[in-house]
């Protein structure tokens, strides 16, 4: 499901950056850099994460569900604000931040799908000031993503979607379900059947959600069997098939890099000479002619 405009929000302010129009589903991540100010949200199916980018810490007030929070904000320091929750802040320096939201109909179906929970709805906790790193660390990766334009990016964004989800529901829900631990990875048969679908499809952009479902298995768990399948994640390999079919028409053919990038599902001559070198040591063109 993508992300629709299904909140509500009063605040005149506007992202520097967005991931509004790159098709990215069930998550939106958006960079702000924003004078003194303050502001109210409200988003109704959205979990929201505010993850502190500043140089130099702020003194922030938050206010939701009754409870109020002052303190100085540092690089580093998150909030999060479940869905239907709403919010007000108010901080007197120039604020730096990303915000995440995240899909709380995305969030159920993770619970249910990926740690066999109930179907009742899921209430995640609200939280003022912490420190988490895993958090951080899939923030900073979904920020370097949007500064790209990798069309490929998507199965990269949607299983770092998918890790936050996880990790939200294991630390920061009411109850605290446990991850079903699956020793081994893929059947053979299995594996062949993914790595087959990739292959005939590499020019296009491949979703997790399309992999997961050819074997009838949740997004994370898919995610997690492959990597114990192969030793990368399903983005790696579909990275180094990409790369590795253009080296094969670079050297069998005479068609022009710009068409081999888009033939090979990269979006630009400059996407794929990127992603060549940073593979073989070289760029396409050195490669050809090598």
């Amino acid at each position: 499901m993508k992300m629709t405009a299904t909140h509500e929000i009063e605040t005149t302010h506007f992202p520097i950056l967005s991931s509004q129009s790159r098709g990215w589903e069930n998550i939106l991540v958006e960079q702000f850099q924003q004078p003194p100010g303050e502001a109210t949200c409200h988003y109704s199916y959205e979990h929201t994460i505010y993850l502190s980018l500043s140089s130099r810490p702020i003194r922030l007030l938050q206010v939701h569900e009754g409870k109020t929070y002052a303190g100085l904000y540092a690089k580093g320091d998150i909030s999060i604000t479940p869905a239907k929750i709403p919010c007000f802040a108010r901080w007197d320096g120039d604020d730096y931040y990303l915000q995440i939201r995240i899909a709380s109909r995305f969030i159920q179906s993770v619970a249910r799908e990926a740690l066999a929970m109930n179907s009742e709805p899921l209430e995640l906790l609200s939280e003022f000031q912490i420190r988490d790193p895993q958090i951080e660390s899939i923030g900073m990766m979904l920020l370097s993503e949007l500064k790209q334009e990798n069309l490929g990016g998507r199965l990269y964004v949607e299983s770092l979607t998918n890790v936050l989800a996880v990790h939200l529901l294991r630390h920061y829900s009411g109850s605290k379900p446990r991850l079903a631990i699956y020793k081994g990875g893929l059947p053979e048969r299995q594996l062949l059947q993914v790595l087959e679908y990739i292959n005939e499809h590499l020019n296009q952009d491949i979703k997790l959600a399309d992999l997961a479902q050819l074997l009838g298995i949740s997004q994370f768990h898919f995610s997690h069997l492959f990597k114990r399948s192969l030793g990368i994640a399903p983005y790696q390999y579909l990275l180094q098939q990409r790369v590795e079919r253009a080296k094969q028409l670079l050297k069998q053919t005479d068609q022009s890099i710009v068409d081999i990038a888009l033939e090979c599902g990269f979006n630009s001559h400059s996407h794929l000479s990127k992603q060549f070198r940073q593979l073989t040591g070289m760029t396409p063109k050195a490669y050809r002619t090598n």
